[in-house]
């Protein structure tokens, strides 16, 4: 989710850029698509693949932060908890839940960065993540709620019954008030893998995909999501 919501800044370059974004994450989509349609055990590879990708690029980024070894070792314990129990619970959520979390966090980011692009404004924090701004936020939790509200026409009806009643009972605020805590826990996830990026002294996690950085600046917002998500689904069993 990285620079999701960059701001006018450079448009010119922004402008150049978007068509290899855009072409990046079709192929991103329709790997993950694919492997969702396949289901197991390909889903579980294909999470597996993307949280060792993840865990590479965490790790080569906490090296570059700190020379202090019990930093260093908190730091990595810390990090393969946080990243591990998201793509462990990814693989036990049913299939509608998978949809929802990856579309939300699409639908933020997406958002978020035309938000920010548009309407520029005061940054969020400018000295951990320069273009972060509070439009793109505003643009998060647009997107992230107008995703929840299509999302439960059609998925909890596919979900177990102790799921699906208290899910389907959803009224607009709840609505609201999930889209927004979902909106904020990716920035919040963007926001901690921009600032260990500012600790290492590096633009990106890696140069894996064009137009994108690496794995971990795609899964920086989906990895808080996930984990809010198994909380929720806990807290309505």
């Amino acid at each position: 989710m990285a620079d999701a919501d960059t701001a006018a800044a450079s448009p010119a370059r922004k402008n150049a850029d978007l068509p290899v974004r855009v072409l990046s994450a079709i192929v991103m989509v329709a790997l993950a698509g694919g492997a969702l349609v396949a289901g197991d055990p390909w889903f579980g590879w294909f999470v597996l693949a993307v949280v060792l990708a993840t865990l590479v690029e965490f790790v080569l980024l906490v090296v570059k932060a700190t020379t202090n070894i019990p930093y260093r070792l908190a730091a990595l314990l810390a990090g393969t908890v946080y990243i591990g129990l998201a793509g462990y619970l990814l693989t036990l959520f049913p299939l509608p839940v998978v949809v929802g979390v990856v579309g939300v966090v699409i639908c933020v980011d997406t958002f978020a960065y035309f938000f920010g692009r548009t309407l520029g404004g005061p940054k969020i924090a400018p000295a951990i993540s320069p273009s972060k701004t509070w439009a793109g936020l505003l643009g998060g939790i647009v997107g992230a709620t107008v995703w929840i509200a299509a999302w439960l026409q059609l998925g909890p009806h596919a979900l177990p019954n102790d799921f699906a009643g208290s899910i389907e009972d959803m009224g607009a605020a709840m609505i609201l008030g999930v889209g927004a805590l979902t909106a904020v826990a990716a920035q919040a996830g963007d926001f901690l893998e921009s600032w260990l990026k500012r600790k290492a002294g590096v633009k990106d996690s890696s140069k894996l995909i064009p137009g994108h950085g690496g794995v971990f600046d795609r899964t920086d917002g989906m990895i808080p999501v996930v984990l809010l998500a198994g909380a929720l689904l806990a807290g309505v069993r």
